[in-house]
């Protein structure tokens, strides 16, 4: 009874001062132990253990400090595994009216799913339009965060907690992209 209670707690929204406070206690825990957080640090260690090093000078450095990291992305993808099958609420996403409705403006309808079959559905991965906007938009986050020097979490996570004005600027980059990329090319890349 009292595992049924839990289980069904932890499948509703979390307010975000519960998921905020989470995140302060990982970052303190990594502070205090000289760690830095950040999900496309691990694809330079994965490249260097599958021997990239060998081939390109980036990809030499002691990838042994990093296996902490490595472990922590495979939790992440653990816990998004069971959080995704065993914890998630049966019910369809609970969205706001207002963002259904900035949806329905560019043309794209809300189902209930976490992302919307309309884009990242079998029937967007089989059309051109699809394929170009998934090739584009993964060079772009690729490129960026290596040109950034980081992912977003790793920077508005690790770098804002850990004040690196570099961070800062890459913070407020991202917003200032992801208000381009929303209010003038999505209602251009979504119009039909």
């Amino acid at each position: 009874m009292l595992l049924m209670t839990i289980i069904e707690y932890i499948r509703q929204p979390w307010p975000w001062y519960v998921s905020g406070t989470a995140i302060a206690a990982i970052m303190v825990v990594l502070i205090f132990f000289g760690r830095s957080f950040g999900v496309s640090s691990n694809l330079r260690t994965i490249c260097s253990l599958a021997g990239a090093g060998k081939k390109v000078p980036f990809f030499q450095f002691d990838y042994k400090a990093q296996y902490w990291n490595l472990l922590f992305l495979a939790g992440t993808v653990a816990g998004g595994f069971i959080a995704s099958h065993w914890l998630s609420s049966p019910g369809a996403l609970q969205l706001s009216a207002a963002t259904v409705r900035d949806l329905q403006a560019l043309h794209i309808q809300f189902d209930g799913l976490t992302a919307p079959s309309q884009l990242f559905g079998s029937a967007a991965l089989l059309s051109a339009k699809g394929w170009i906007i998934l090739g584009i938009g993964g060079f772009l986050v690729g490129f960026g965060s290596r040109y950034a020097g980081g992912c977003t979490s790793g920077h508005a996570i690790s770098g804002l907690s850990n004040l690196q004005l570099p961070s800062l600027i890459a913070v407020a980059g991202f917003f200032i992209g992801g208000l381009i990329m929303t209010h003038l090319l999505y209602p251009l890349i979504f119009v039909r």
